[in-house]
């Protein structure tokens, strides 16, 4: 993934992990594979774990720990009204900056043209 990419994504990490959450409550590992499952497939583990760190500091999940039966309990995340309007939040973003780039981007191509 080259830098460009890294860093876009990194923008917007919080609220892929937020959508994958309201889809369904995940612990960490979880969470890293759906992230890999949906294409971003070079998201290292501890890069999620960290986010997962700032969104419960940050009070947007609920987190309850349930039994392993591989070793210590795992956090499992649930996505609370905190976080349902985070993730509101960052959709209205996200379609307001896609608007505005995707026209940019058209411009840019019309001008080549000409």
């Amino acid at each position: 993934m080259g830098k460009q990419m890294t860093e876009m994504l990194k923008g917007t990490l919080e609220g892929i992990v937020l959508a994958l959450l309201a889809e369904q409550p995940a612990y960490g590992y979880e969470i890293t594979a759906r992230v890999r499952d949906h294409g971003f497939t070079d998201i290292a583990e501890g890069t999620i774990y960290a986010l997962l760190v700032r969104i419960e500091q940050k009070s947007l999940v609920d987190v309850e720990k349930v039994p392993s039966e591989k070793g210590p309990p795992r956090k499992v995340y649930s996505l609370n009204a905190a976080g349902t309007q985070e993730l509101e939040d960052f959709w209205n973003t996200w379609s307001f900056l896609k608007k505005h780039i995707e026209k940019l981007n058209t411009n840019n191509t019309d001008n080549k043209e000409n």
